[in-house]
């Protein structure tokens, strides 16, 4: 199984740097592309996807996960952080439970 990195040139690097091979995108159709192309390829069995790339095609990567068996693919803060909008683990345990972490 191969791990592959879709995000901006800076995360990319840094994943290239631990052996995974990826691809920035700019644009929500070089990211469209780069997660199908990803996809097609029998031997990638998790995406890694920054969530600012993720954010320009919000709607085909909940397509993807919900009507796909695979490729996994996981979110991943950018070089320059975490997205603010989005809930942390602990923000979920806390909603679903009500306990704080």
């Amino acid at each position: 199984m191969k791990v592959f990195c879709i995000a901006d040139e800076d995360t990319v690097t840094g994943f290239r740097l631990a052996g995974v091979q990826g691809h920035a995108a700019t644009t929500p159709g070089q990211a469209r592309d780069l997660v199908l192309s990803a996809a097609a390829r029998p031997e990638v069995g998790l995406i890694i996807i920054s969530e600012k790339t993720a954010g320009m095609i919000r709607p085909e990567i909940d397509a993807f996960l919900l009507d796909r068996e695979g490729p996994l693919i996981v979110e991943v803060p950018d070089a320059q952080g975490p997205a603010h909008e989005r809930k942390t683990v602990a923000d979920i345990v806390r909603g679903a439970v009500g306990i704080s972490l």
